[in-house]
């Protein structure tokens, strides 16, 4: 069993952006292509703890090299309160040959890099600008932290940021630290979230909503929205919009969004594509200029053990990480 820390993992990954775009954009088109399996996410909750949650995301995925593992991740929005991070994970590889574990990997840099390149990656294949020059960010955690970063990697033409979040002095300090991190970069943080909408047509959306609050009104046409917290949109506004998600029966669950959009119409017929088919056919979307289009990736556990393998690799060329080789009985082994 090969351990890997997070102190590990981000040595491992980081200067290494357009690797993680590579890996995430691959494991997309796989799964568009049938070579994956993938069951639903299992959500435990807390009776009395609502707004907690700890989810089991299951995943293979098939291609040269066959993978499969399982992501535990934690959310508890309170944490922030605390100081320390709302998400913590953990990300167990198995053979796809025997079953057996062979890594334990401390995954909540994992997620959050792969969700910020997928968001990434859909900016530029569902944007109507070829080179964005800026980028909305509502939500200043460690997500819109890790778009913005991977949006500067596959979009270098980015250089202005328009924040919002509901506590000015976070939206003050990622200013502070986005301008101190990425050369050249314009950070503006405004007072409201229709001023954010309404600042650029490239917007990311990161925050801890559990029910819908906004209805795009104040979007310039052709916005393309990034909605990574998958709770934000009021379901009317996504049914007046383009619609591109990872999984449709993957995000249509759980009342995002996109589940509430489905139950309000009676139907899926909203959803427009799914960014594998995109990444494969650009033609499987034709983008409607004066119209907003919503990315909602419900974030596959495909792109999480395509990443950790990713790492798993890299460690063991650099001689990284914590070898127990006795972590299963000699019989098992």
């Amino acid at each position: 069993m090969l351990i890997l820390r997070k102190a590990d993992v981000e040595s491992l990954l980081d200067g290494r952006e357009q690797d993680v775009l590579d890996v995430v954009g691959r494991a997309y088109r796989l799964h568009d292509e049938g070579r994956s399996a993938l069951p639903h996410s299992s959500f435990l909750r807390f009776p009395d703890q609502p707004r907690d949650r700890i989810i089991a995301l299951p995943a293979f995925l098939g291609g040269d090299t066959k993978l499969a593992g399982l992501k535990w991740i934690a959310s508890f929005p309170g944490n922030l309160e605390r100081g320390i991070p709302r998400a913590s994970a953990a990300l167990l590889l198995n053979s796809c040959d025997t079953g057996v574990p062979e890594a334990l990997l401390e995954a909540s840099l994992i997620s959050a890099r792969r969700t910020a390149a997928g968001a990434a990656l859909g900016a530029l294949a569902l944007g109507v600008e070829a080179a964005p020059r800026g980028v909305s960010l509502l939500g200043c955690g460690v997500i819109n932290f890790e778009t913005l970063r991977f949006l500067r990697t596959a979009a270098p033409s980015l250089a202005e940021v328009a924040l919002f979040d509901l506590d000015a002095e976070r939206a003050k300090t990622f200013a502070e630290r986005a301008e101190a991190t990425f050369a050249g970069l314009t950070v503006t943080v405004v007072d409201s979230a229709a001023e954010a909408l309404a600042a650029h047509r490239l917007v990311a959306l990161a925050t801890t909503a559990a029910t819908p609050y906004l209805d795009l009104a104040d979007c310039r046409p052709g916005t393309t929205v990034l909605h990574t917290s998958l709770r934000d949109i009021e379901p009317e506004a996504l049914l007046g919009a383009q619609n591109v998600v990872d999984d449709v029966d993957h995000v249509a669950r759980e009342r995002t969004s996109v589940h509430l959009a489905e139950q309000l119409a009676g139907h899926r017929d909203f959803i427009d594509a799914t960014i594998g088919a995109v990444l494969r056919d650009p033609a499987a979307l034709t983008r409607d200029p004066e119209r907003v289009l919503v990315y909602s990736p419900f974030g596959l556990g495909v792109l999480d053990i395509a990443l950790a393998d990713h790492v798993r690799t890299l460690a063991l060329a650099a001689g990284r990480g914590v070898r127990v080789d006795d972590f299963l009985t000699e019989a098992q082994a």
